[in-house]
């Protein structure tokens, strides 16, 4: 039993048009552009049946919901809530971006270093208040979520909101903390995806219990995925997991055992190469084991200019006596391990293979590897691996441990965009996650969701 929840962020609006910070100030409205990129959303999700759709009362939010729910057919009545409402920033909003950064520096600066601690002075009856906007949306957004999980058990919610309460809806979901506010895009009308496998009534998800989907896709709306702004001082690199093999195929583990891409697997390969043609690639990386090695290798073939480096420290997880067996026969060797690994996988050792801690280690050394040969370098690059050794990056973005491990999907041939707009001593971005637009229609991934 699943209940899933598609976010979207609110059309452009005439203030993000003019570059002003907007908050809850409720003067703007959509242009004709933010119009026509909700249309599109629509028409993504016409295919979709909602049980529920939820949307800020804010103008530029709900005339999004408005026009994304003329597509649906027989969508359920449109709710607002004010538990949808955007991040409250009252001394900056209606001001011009510009003009904050150099009437409140230091503030701006701490807004984007440390979003957790940034606060405000507010002047109020009973005197002065200090107000800290990150630390009150996440708690907006935890309260979001204790009422609405319980109310929409194993069904499809639709939320169409703003970035500041969309960012802190998927940080709260996944456990990360308000100190990485900074570090989610979303992108408008971008779409993520978050499945919930278990709810508790009035509680937030276990980690094991909640999976991003996808995050921040703008296929649908022209974009391939966000931009790279203009000021980005480090490299942006393009993590892709390995097409599909026979054994992901039949949920047969494989681990180590070099299985090589199945004719689905390279077509996916095929579909990412052509996805990727126009991305100026400055360097690649993969792991050395064949289904990612050959992944790359299509990849690379309209990039003929560019040397494949393979990093044995992004092998996939070693399984150990697991690999090579079916989840029949893991289960009658090793009773009730299996069950564990699905659901505190941090706390399994592999028989005679490894565990977490052990993966998120090297991977850590190889990616640290990677972003720090290319700092401070306004690149792009592309890193080809595998499903365990993606999900330990995406995790690593957020500070999280092994108990995160299932957080984080990645299909067979997806793209996810992951910027370091500081180099390596500023906090990377996650800026879209598990796109796999480019292999099926919709927004969903529908990859096999086999072994590792």
């Amino acid at each position: 039993m699943t209940t899933r929840v598609i976010l979207v962020r609110h059309g452009q609006s005439t203030y993000n048009a003019q570059h002003r910070i907007q908050g809850r100030l409720d003067d703007s409205v959509l242009t004709e552009k933010g119009c026509n990129a909700a249309n599109q959303v629509g028409d993504t999700l016409a295919n979709l049946t909602f049980d529920a759709i939820y949307c800020s009362p804010l103008k530029r939010a709900k005339q999004t919901a408005e026009l994304v729910v003329s597509h649906l057919k027989t969508p359920p009545q449109l709710q607002p809530t004010e538990l949808l409402m955007e991040i409250d920033l009252p001394l900056w909003e209606g001001l011009f971006r510009q003009n904050v950064i150099e009437k409140y520096s230091q503030d701006y600066q701490c807004w984007h270093e440390r979003p957790h601690e940034f606060f405000m002075v507010l002047s109020e009856p009973e005197g002065e208040r200090k107000h800290f906007p990150v630390l009150a949306i996440f708690e907006q957004a935890r309260k979001f979520w204790r009422e609405i999980l319980t109310r929409h058990q194993d069904q499809t919610v639709l939320i169409v909101a703003h970035n500041g309460i969309n960012r802190s809806l998927i940080a709260t979901a996944l456990g990360i903390e308000a100190k990485y506010y900074q570090s989610i895009q979303q992108s408008n009308c971008g779409i993520s995806v978050l499945n919930f496998s278990e709810v508790t009534p009035g509680e937030l998800p276990q980690p094991a219990s909640v999976q991003l989907q996808s995050l921040n896709l703008t296929n649908h709306v022209g974009n391939q995925f966000p931009s790279v702004r203009p000021e980005h001082q480090g490299p942006r690199i393009l993590l892709v997991r390995h097409g599909e093999t026979e054994w992901n195929r039949n949920g047969q583990f494989q681990g180590q055992i070099d299985i090589p891409l199945n004719d689905n697997g390279r077509e996916q390969a095929r579909k990412a190469a052509e996805f990727l043609k126009t991305v100026k690639l400055d360097f690649a990386f993969s792991s050395p084991l064949l289904r990612p090695k050959e992944t790359a290798e299509i990849i690379l073939q309209h990039h003929p200019n560019l040397e494949l480096q393979l990093d044995a420290d992004l092998w996939e997880i070693s399984h150990g006596l697991w690999e090579g067996k079916f989840e029949a026969e893991i289960e009658q060797l090793y009773p009730g391990l299996l069950q564990q690994w699905k659901v505190a996988p941090e706390t399994v050792q592999m028989p005679e293979g490894e565990n977490l801690k052990q993966v998120w280690d090297r991977v850590e050394i190889a990616w640290k590897r990677i972003v720090k040969a290319y700092d401070q370098q306004p690149v792009t690059g592309l890193v080809v691996a595998h499903d365990a050794v993606n999900k330990a990056i995406l995790a690593q973005v957020f500070n999280l441990p092994p108990q995160h491990f299932w957080n984080f999907k990645q299909g067979n041939g997806a793209v996810t965009v992951i910027d370091y707009p500081n180099g390596i001593n500023g906090d990377p971005v996650l800026q879209a996650s598990n796109i796999t637009t480019h292999l099926f229609e919709g927004i969903l991934d529908k990859t096999a969701a086999g072994a590792l």
